[in-house]
C-alpha cells in the first residue's frame, strides 16, 4: 500500500475553521435578513401574524442562505484552483497506468427496466473499461429484481448476448432475485452476502448510471491508497435527454452544479455523503456497518428505510471511516426524468424516504455533519410547505391590514398623523432574497465565461448567457409547481399514505392533455381562485404574488409544451441549453448510441417472451441454466397451484394469467421443463401460441 500524498494530509486541520466560516456567514446574514424584515413591521409591537412571518421567515431564509454561501465558497475554489482538500489529490503522483491491486465490482440493481438500455450501457462501460487495460480488475453484477416475466427473459437473453460479445474479456454475472424483500438495500444485500467476499470494492450504478473506464480507474486506485476511506462519490452530470424540460435542467446541472459540489467538499470534507449511485464503495466496512435497521411502526416512517444511501454515509462515518465527494472527477453521468410529472412521480418516492429520516435524525453516535445531511434532506421537502405557509400567511396579514381604516388624528392634535411607508425597507427585503437565491447562478455563469475554452462547449457567449436568462424563467414558472407538488406529497406522508415501488419511465416522450389536466388541474384552479381573489380585495398585494400566480395558471401549457422531444431539439438548433457533451462527445456516450442500435438488433424481437421462453428450445435452457437451484418449492400445495395455472394458462390462454401468475410458472424449473414438453406436442404449435387450448391437447 502506497504511502497518501504529503499534499492530501492537512486537509483534516482545516475542517473546523471551514465550518466555523460558513455557519457564521449564514447565521449573520439571516440576522441581517431578520433585522430588515423587522424593521417593517409596527413599531408598537409585534401581532401573531407578523411573529409567524418572522418565524417562518428565519427558517426559510438560513435555508437558501446556507445554500448560497456554499455556492459562493466552491465559486472561489474553483476560481483561485487553489483547494488542496480534495480526494484525488492523494493519487495525483501516482503514474495513470501502474497496475491496479484489488477487485472491483460493478454492481447495477435494475427493476422492470428497459433491457435495451441497460445492457447498452454496460456495453458501452466494459468498452471503456477494456480501453484502460485494466478489466481484468473488474466484474460486472446485473442484480435484477425485474418482478415483470417477459422483461426477466429478455435480460437474460441480453446477459447472453454481452457474454458473447465479450468473448471472456470481462466478466458479467446476472441473476434475478427470487424475492425483492428491503428493494435496493437488500438487493445490494444480497450480492454482498454471496459475492462480497471476492471483492475489495464495489461501484453501484443506476440503471441509467454510465462511467468511463478511467474514471473507474481513478475511484479505485484512490480507494487502494486510501485504507481510511470506505466511500467515494463521483457527482453525476445530467446527460442524453431530448426533451424541452430535461435540456432545461440537464443544462441547469451541468452550468451551476459545479460550485455546488465545489463548496460542499469545501466544508464537509470526508464527512461526505453519499447520493445512491455512482459512487465506489469498500466492502468490508460495507458489510460490517451499513447494516440498516427496520424501524418501529409501519411506513411510511416505519418499517424498511426508503432513501438508504444518507444513513449508509453516516454509519460509515460512525465507524470512524472517511466518506469523501470527489467533485473534481468527470467521467460520470446519468439521465434524469423527461417531463415535469416523471420528475414529480420521482420526487415522491425521494420526498418519502427522506422525512422518514427524521426517525432518525437524532441517532446514536451519528457525526453532527451527517445529522446536517439529513436535515438538508428533510428540509429540501419541508421548504415547499413552509414557503407556502408563508404565502398564506402573508396573504392573510395583507388582507387585515388593507381593511383597517387608517386614523388620521388621535385627542385634540391639529396636525394628521400620516402612516409610515415601508417600501424601501420591504423593497430591500425582498431584493437582499432575490440576490440569495439568484447570484449562484450568476457565479456559475462567470466561471464558465472567464474559460474559452468551457465557454466553446456552451455555444458561446450569446447562447450561454440566454441561456441562463431562460432556464431562471422556467425556474420560476415552475417553482410554485413543484412546492405545490412537494407540500402535496409531505401532506399524503404525514397523513400515512404510502407508495408502490415502481420503476421509473426514462424513455422521451410527450405529456398527453388527458395526464395535464389530471395532474395539473387544481394547480390551475386554486392560481386563477387566489389570484381572482388576490386581485379583487389586496390588489396590492396581488402585484406581488404574480410570480407565483403565473406558474400555476400556466401549469398544463408548460408541462404539456416542455415535454416535447421536438421542441428540446429546435432549442438545440438555435444553440440553447447546449451543453459540453453535445458539442464534445466523450467516447463512452459516442459508444452507448452505437450499443443501443446494436442491442436493437442483437435479441431478435418476438411478439411473448412468455411464450418464447416456454416454447424455443435455447431460451428455454438458458432460463433453466439461470435460475436459482433453490427456485422451485416442494410444497405440495404450492404444486397444486402450479398445476391450477397450467390448465389455466392451457384453457383461456396467456391473457388470463397475471404478471405474477406467469412469473410463478417460469420460476419453477419442473413447470418450465412441462409446459416446454407439453408445447412441442401440440399440434396447433404452428399456430398462435397465445391462444392455447385444452382441446389442442394430443
Amino acid at each position: 500500500m502506497m504511502k497518501v500524498s504529503q499534499a492530501f494530509q492537512p486537509c483534516h486541520r482545516t475542517s473546523l475553521i471551514r465550518r466555523l466560516c460558513l455557519f457564521t456567514l449564514v447565521l449573520l446574514t439571516t440576522l441581517v435578513a431578520m433585522g430588515l424584515l423587522t424593521s417593517v413591521f409596527e413599531t408598537n409591537g409585534l401581532t401573531a401574524l407578523e411573529l409567524s412571518l418572522l418565524l417562518l421567515y428565519a427558517i426559510l431564509f438560513s435555508w437558501i442562505c446556507f445554500s448560497f454561501w456554499t455556492a459562493l465558497v466552491g465559486f472561489f475554489v474553483l476560481f483561485t484552483q487553489r483547494d488542496r482538500c480534495q480526494i484525488s489529490a492523494s493519487i495525483r503522483d501516482i503514474p495513470a497506468k501502474t497496475p491496479l491491486q484489488s477487485r472491483t465490482a460493478l454492481v447495477m440493481p435494475i427493476y422492470n427496466e428497459d433491457p435495451q438500455r441497460v445492457f447498452a450501457g454496460l456495453r458501452a462501460i466494459a468498452t471503456s473499461l477494456m480501453q484502460t487495460k485494466q478489466q481484468q480488475h473488474f466484474d460486472i453484477f446485473i442484480l435484477s429484481d425485474t418482478r415483470l416475466p417477459e422483461v426477466w427473459v429478455e435480460e437474460e437473453l441480453h446477459w447472453q448476448a454481452l457474454q458473447k460479445s465479450l468473448d471472456g474479456k470481462m466478466r458479467v454475472f446476472y441473476r434475478n432475485r427470487l424475492h425483492n424483500s428491503e428493494r435496493k438495500v437488500g438487493n445490494i444485500k444480497d450480492f454482498c452476502a454471496q459475492w462480497g467476499d471476492y471483492y475489495d470494492f464495489m461501484i453501484v450504478l443506476d440503471a441509467d448510471s454510465l462511467m468511463s473506464g478511467d474514471t473507474l480507474v481513478k475511484m479505485t486506485r484512490i480507494m487502494e491508497h486510501n485504507p481510511k476511506v470506505a466511500l467515494v462519490q463521483v457527482p453525476p452530470q445530467s446527460v442524453n435527454r431530448e426533451s424541452l424540460f430535461a435540456r432545461i435542467q440537464q443544462f441547469a446541472g451541468n452550468v451551476y452544479n459545479p460550485i455546488f459540489t465545489a463548496g460542499l467538499n469545501f466544508w464537509q470534507l470526508d464527512e461526505g455523503n453519499y447520493w445512491g449511485h455512482n459512487a465506489i464503495i469498500r466492502v468490508k466496512a460495507f458489510v460490517a456497518h451499513c447494516g440498516l435497521p427496520k424501524l418501529s411502526g409501519r411506513e411510511p416512517f416505519g418499517g424498511e428505510i426508503f432513501s438508504h444511501d444518507f444513513i449508509e454515509a453516516a454509519l460509515l462515518r460512525r465507524a470512524g471511516w472517511q466518506v469523501w465527494l470527489a467533485y473534481d472527477m468527470d467521467g460520470s453521468y446519468e439521465e434524469i426524468p423527461p417531463t415535469l410529472i416523471d420528475y414529480a412521480r420521482r420526487d415522491r418516492r425521494w420526498c418519502q424516504g427522506n422525512l422518514q429520516h427524521t426517525r432518525l435524525l437524532f441517532a446514536q453516535g451519528f457525526h453532527p455533519i451527517n445529522r446536517l445531511h439529513l436535515l438538508m434532506g428533510i428540509m429540501s421537502y419541508l421548504a415547499s410547505p413552509l414557503w407556502l405557509v408563508f404565502l398564506i400567511v402573508t396573504g392573510i396579514d395583507a388582507y387585515w391590514k388593507e381593511q383597517m381604516t387608517p386614523v388620521y388624528f388621535w385627542g385634540e392634535t391639529l396636525f394628521p398623523n400620516w402612516p409610515a411607508s415601508y417600501r424601501i425597507e420591504m423593497t430591500t427585503v425582498l431584493i437582499v432574497t432575490l440576490l440569495i437565491l439568484f447570484l449562484p447562478k450568476l457565479l456559475a455563469l462567470i466561471l464558465v465565461l472567464k474559460d474559452r475554452a468551457r465557454l466553446s462547449l456552451y455555444g458561446g457567449a450569446v447562447p450561454l448567457i440566454s441561456g441562463v436568462v431562460l432556464e431562471t424563467v422556467s425556474s420560476m414558472l415552475l417553482a410554485p409547481i413543484m412546492m405545490l407538488f412537494q407540500t402535496q406529497f409531505v401532506l399524503a406522508i404525514l397523513l400515512r399514505r404510502n407508495i408502490n415501488w415502481m420503476s421509473q419511465n426514462r424513455a422521451d416522450h410527450h405529456t398527453r392533455i388527458g395526464e395535464a389536466l389530471l395532474v395539473h388541474g387544481w394547480h390551475m384552479v386554486l392560481g386563477i381562485g387566489v389570484g381572482v381573489f388576490a386581485y379583487r380585495y389586496v390588489p396590492d398585494f396581488f402585484w406581488w404574488l404574480t410570480p407565483v400566480l403565473a406558474g400555476l395558471v400556466l401549469s398544463i401549457p408548460l408541462s404539456i409544451i416542455l415535454s416535447y422531444a421536438s421542441l428540446g431539439h429546435w432549442a438545440r438548433q438555435l444553440k440553447l441549453f447546449l451543453i459540453p457533451t453535445e458539442m464534445q462527445p466523450p467516447d463512452l456516450l459516442q459508444d452507448l448510441r452505437y450499443w443501443l442500435h446494436v442491442e436493437q438488433h442483437v435479441v431478435p424481437a418476438h411478439d411473448n417472451r412468455f411464450i418464447q421462453v416456454l416454447a424455443e428450445p435455447k431460451v428455454n435452457a438458458l432460463h433453466l441454466a439461470l435460475l436459482p437451484a433453490h427456485a422451485s418449492a416442494p410444497d405440495k400445495r404450492y404444486r397444486h397451484y402450479l398445476q391450477g395455472l397450467v390448465y389455466q394458462l392451457l384453457e383461456e390462454g396467456i391473457n388470463s394469467l397475471s404478471a405474477s401468475e406467469r412469473r410463478a410458472l417460469l420460476l419453477d424449473r419442473e413447470t418450465v421443463l412441462q409446459l416446454h414438453t407439453l408445447l412441442w406436442g401440440l399440434p396447433a404449435m404452428a399456430g398462435s401460441l397465445g391462444q392455447l387450448s385444452a382441446k389442442e391437447l394430443p
